[in-house]
């Protein structure tokens, strides 16, 4: 793959200047940059979806691309997970296409008949490509190696969570038989012996690899490359090694560009003072006015050259007080039981309830129904037997992971204003979530995951609730967003009812108790517990 001198602006932002890259076939990339920086949109003209402004992205001839993306959309959602993974190596259609021009070439004149037996050509390559008297049984060893049983492969595609949904979606795409495998953030929901498959599986894998991934731990077992995207000078550059060894030469590099501003800044300063004094000397000194001439044409080019720094922007205190005084009990759950279609209980007779100003966390393993519950308590799904009360006082925002509370066609300003802030407080809030500047007047349907996960949680805290209901509201930032999102949500007195098992984030908040799913049993916040929870839903 090479990309050539690649120039892209989306809206009002730049996203590529002059950026070039050369991969070999058989290279794992790690593709990195903070969020915003073009990464998933890098993906996104690889296969066609978005075009260059001007340069050139050229993908090898025989290169088949298989995606996994950050947001998992299914077509057709009342598949069975079964079906919907037979349909990942397109051998039904292409057989049936096969038969169609048999038919016709009964019929046809000369012509035709060599169109026909062109694309007939066509056809039987492709099926050779899917190796399609061996693809059942490839499919049936993936199956195996990631752990399906049957209940999951019976199991219609609307029913999964978050994180059967990244494991289905996995399968899926290695069962495509792709040799450019693009993996948008793969290790989101992905439990601990799905990762440790997928780790082992890229390692072996005789193809080429691109993966935008925060978990620096799953870059470092993968890549053998990094290419890092420079959102300040939007250009793209290769660093051999893996993303520890990148972190290094990076920050060398960052060093020795802050000394050559330095120097730089002083050879300006040094020019502008003779400048200014041949300005300022009588006309007679013409010795010094033509110095002063010479040196201003120097000046200029000088600070042509001159280097722009990374920008550090400074974050504004934000009032996050909810606008109504919470109840003493804001939620109480009294003896719920659920079950999907088809499917044994969930949970049965769960109870428990919220504390005003208590920060509480579910946990649990993947597919125990955590998003379930929130859904159920949001009112989305309906319980079986059981009660879900509020308090009368109690003013609720959700954050769900599909992030359906932003308007994609509005701005991202647009999708924050709120009457309780005037414009100025909104800008500067929007700057606690790092948006910047005439970044605020860009359209939610061109920003990357991670954009959009901050406009909603921005959203969510505007809104002033008094009970916050939050579903992994972690998952599409990198580790410095984390830090900086979860000081915001940290300060804020109001309720919390959270879905997540990111140790760092939690710890942020103060999460006091702690539910287990699927038994429902109530403890005290334990790091040790949570941990182990992140572990079984990193490598299952």
């Amino acid at each position: 793959m090479k990309g050539t001198n690649m120039h892209l602006t989306l809206g009002t932002e730049l996203i590529y200047d002059d950026a070039s890259f050369q991969t070999a076939p058989l290279d794992k990339i790690g593709v990195v940059g903070v969020n915003g920086a073009g990464k998933t949109t890098l993906f996104k003209v690889i296969l066609g979806q978005v075009e260059l402004d001007s340069g050139s992205l050229t993908l090898g001839k025989k290169d088949r691309v298989g995606l996994l993306p950050q947001e998992i959309k299914f077509d057709n959602p009342n598949l069975t997970v079964w079906e919907y993974l037979l349909k990942s190596r397109p051998i039904e259609e292409t057989n049936k296409r096969l038969e169609e021009i048999y038919e016709l070439l009964t019929t046809s004149n000369e012509e035709e008949t060599a169109i026909l037996l062109k694309e007939v050509d066509e056809l039987q390559e492709k099926l050779v490509m899917l190796d399609q008297y061996n693809a059942e049984n490839t499919l049936l060893e993936i199956i195996s190696d990631m752990k399906f049983d049957d209940e999951l492969l019976n199991t219609k595609l609307w029913q999964l969570s978050g994180g059967q949904k990244s494991k289905v979606a996995f399968a899926s795409v290695l069962y495509s038989n792709p040799n450019l495998l693009l993996l948008d953030e793969p290790t989101n929901h992905l439990d601990a012996s799905t990762k440790e498959y997928v780790i082992n599986y890229l390692k072996n894998y005789k193809g080429s690899v691109m993966v935008i991934s925060h978990d620096t731990d799953f870059l470092d077992m993968i890549v053998n490359k990094i290419l890092y995207i420079d959102k300040t000078t939007h250009k793209t550059k290769i660093y051999d090694g893996n993303y520890s060894h990148f972190k290094k030469q990076l920050l060398e590099e960052k060093k020795l560009k802050e000394m050559r501003i330095k120097e730089q800044e002083r050879e300006i300063q040094k020019l502008e003072d003779i400048v200014k004094r041949a300005k300022q000397a009588s006309r007679t000194n013409h010795a010094l006015k033509r110095l002063g001439k010479d040196r201003e044409i120097k000046l200029e080019k000088k600070k042509a050259e001159l280097e722009t720094r990374d920008k550090i922007y400074k974050r504004v205190k934000m009032n996050i007080e909810p606008k109504n005084k919470g109840a003493l009990v804001p939620l109480v759950v009294d003896n719920l039981t659920f079950h999907y279609d088809n499917k044994p209980n969930l949970y049965e007779n769960i109870s428990f309830n919220l504390v005003g100003g208590e920060k509480f966390l579910i946990v649990g393993e993947n597919g125990v129904g955590k998003s379930t519950l929130l859904k159920l308590i949001m009112g989305k799904l309906k319980q079986d037997k059981g009660t879900i009360t509020f308090n009368g006082k109690t003013d609720i925002a959700y954050y769900a992971q599909e992030l359906e509370i932003l308007d994609e066609e509005k701005t991202i300003f647009e999708n924050v204003q709120n009457e309780h802030y005037s414009d100025l407080q909104l800008r500067n809030v929007l700057g606690n979530f790092l948006f910047f500047g005439q970044q605020v007047f860009k359209q939610v349907k061109l920003l990357s995951p991670g954009e959009k996960a901050r406009v909603a949680l921005c959203k969510i805290l505007l809104q002033k609730a008094n009970f916050l209901i939050l579903d992994e509201p972690t998952n599409h930032l990198d580790p410095d967003t984390q830090s900086v999102i979860g000081e915001n949500f940290g300060e804020y007195t109001g309720t919390i009812l959270l879905v997540s098992h990111n140790p760092s984030f939690v710890e942020q908040i103060g999460i006091t108790r702690m539910l287990l799913l699927p038994e429902g049993k109530i403890i005290d916040y334990s790091r040790d517990i949570l941990e182990y929870y992140y572990l079984v839903n990193s490598l299952e």
